[in-house]
């Protein structure tokens, strides 16, 4: 055990370590062992992942730009397989704008974008704003609440379901197919968690085929039916594209909305800004949810494939077809980007994250997320000034998702 960190973390040697993801006190602290990898310098092996992983700002920055890594294996290694009991899981990857590359992913992200355009997602902060005063509503007058699921949720979820047109009744099975379904992205995920992700991949395959032959005969102006109209270019979606999008803008936006949300929140009750009324100033609102995103993110592991044989520094070079790990949450917290990282700084000026990924892939939904948290962060803190911890928060066990289990809040 680390003296340092107080988790299992164990050096073989200068740069290969053992730490089981799974252990309680790093998936509740991790920053602790970021530190000691940090210390090392360089790339690092983690031995239970069997790949090397960037942790620093500028590596991990440069390599989500960087051609000669992606999400795909190089020509001649073939697509990531799943087992045949994923077999309707892998389905719903199969044209996912994470797993696609040029020019596949190029031409599927243009389509997104004519969808998702900006503009829609401004229209869209009246209709946050009440649905954030309405869940406050809810239990405002009780003096205390459990915030994750019943304000962190249902705000990203009831918002996705009206972005996309679908009827806010069938949030409840969105929220079962998502959580089922991104536990097999953990890489910690046991077989019977991949048994429920295919069977919830089936259920939400069914329901948006069925979706989609509704709105085909009664066309709305919401996202799916946007995607839908696109069709009738040379270049269109198919369907099995369509599902792909969908399933990846409720599984990616939404599970990392709830979190960095709950994480926001406790962040900002044990760590106060200097000026007590924040929210009232927009400018002030944003830099508090950049801050957030960088000194508490909800994804911490994101990976990539080389595709060509690269050297990572002087000591460390790796093969085409080799997968390595980026430490999203570990270089948040470089030293050598930010200073005092560890420090939670509403007036920090050397702002900068990859909360939100870069490059090619950086999240299609990042003016969303960023607008749900600013209104949902500003209208909590405004009605509730008062509101503290009931208890300390404790982490998932889940270490690729970082986010809390429950958050107990109270208020007088």
């Amino acid at each position: 055990m680390s003296p340092a960190t107080g988790v299992s973390l164990r050096w073989l040697d200068a740069r290969r370590f053992s730490l089981d993801a799974r252990d309680r006190q790093f998936y509740n602290n991790p920053y602790a062992a970021y530190r000691e990898m940090h210390a090392r310098g360089g790339p690092v092996y983690w031995q239970e992942y069997g790949m090397w992983c960037l942790t620093d700002f500028e590596s991990v920055n440069r390599c989500l730009r960087d051609k000669r890594f992606a999400r795909l294996p190089p020509a001649g290694f073939g697509r990531k397989l799943y087992p045949s009991h994923l077999h309707d899981f892998a389905t719903t990857e199969q044209y996912s704008l994470l797993a696609l590359e040029p020019p596949q992913h190029t031409r599927l992200r243009r389509l997104v974008n004519r969808a998702f355009v900006s503009r829609q997602v401004e229209t869209m902060e009246d209709e946050i704003t009440a649905l954030a005063n309405a869940c406050i509503d809810r239990f405002e007058q009780d003096g205390k609440a459990e915030l994750l699921s019943q304000f962190a949720t249902p705000i990203p979820v009831t918002v996705i379901a009206r972005l996309l047109g679908v009827a806010e009744s069938a949030t409840e099975d969105l929220l079962r197919w998502s959580h089922a379904m991104v536990k097999v992205y953990t890489m910690t995920q046991t077989l019977q968690d991949e048994l429920e992700a295919n069977q919830a991949s089936v259920e939400f395959i069914d329901f948006l085929t069925q979706q989609i032959k509704l709105r085909r005969k009664q066309p709305d102006e919401k996202l799916l039916s946007r995607l839908i109209s696109l069709q009738a270019e040379q270049d269109g979606p198919t369907d099995a594209e369509i599902i792909s999008v969908v399933i990846l803008l409720l599984n990616a936006g939404h599970e990392a909305t709830v979190h960095q949300l709950g994480n926001a929140i406790a962040t900002l009750i044990h760590h106060p800004p200097d000026n007590p009324h924040w929210w009232r100033d927009r400018q002030q609102a944003e830099n508090i949810v950049a801050e957030c995103m960088r000194y508490d993110a909800p994804l911490h592991l994101f990976t990539r494939y080389a595709q060509q044989q690269v050297t990572l520094d002087a000591d460390v070079t790796i093969d085409a077809g080799s997968e390595i790990a980026l430490l999203l949450g570990a270089a948040n917290h470089c030293p050598h980007q930010f200073e005092s990282p560890e420090l939670f700084d509403s007036q920090r000026n050397d702002a900068g994250h990859v909360s939100l990924g870069g490059g090619i892939h950086f999240c299609i939904g990042a003016p969303l997320a960023k607008l749900e948290l600013r209104i949902a962060l500003c209208t909590l803190f405004e009605r509730l000034p008062s509101i503290q911890l009931a208890s300390e928060p404790q982490y998932r066990d889940s270490f690729h998702f970082h986010g809390l289990q429950s958050l107990e809040v109270s208020w007088c």
